[in-house]
């Protein structure tokens, strides 16, 4: 499955990603990288859970992108 993940670097330089399927799926890195590497392993480790406690798995958010002329 492949699921979005947004990454956003804060004050301090961090950069945190966050899965929007799944609340409260979140982890940070030094670097975008690491914070994708650590995401990845959250999210695994998410649904890891969901199926051990027979929860249902969420289907990832699908998404379009459009363009705006301003």
């Amino acid at each position: 499955m492949l699921y979005r993940i947004l990454i956003e670097q804060d004050e301090d330089g961090v950069f945190v990603a966050e899965c929007p399927s799944l609340p409260g799926c979140i982890s940070q890195g030094n670097n975008r990288k690491e914070a994708i590497d650590n995401i990845h392993d959250a999210i695994y480790g998410y649904l890891a859970s969901l199926k051990k406690h027979n929860e249902p798995i969420p289907l990832p958010v699908t998404e379009e992108l459009v363009e705006v002329a301003v």
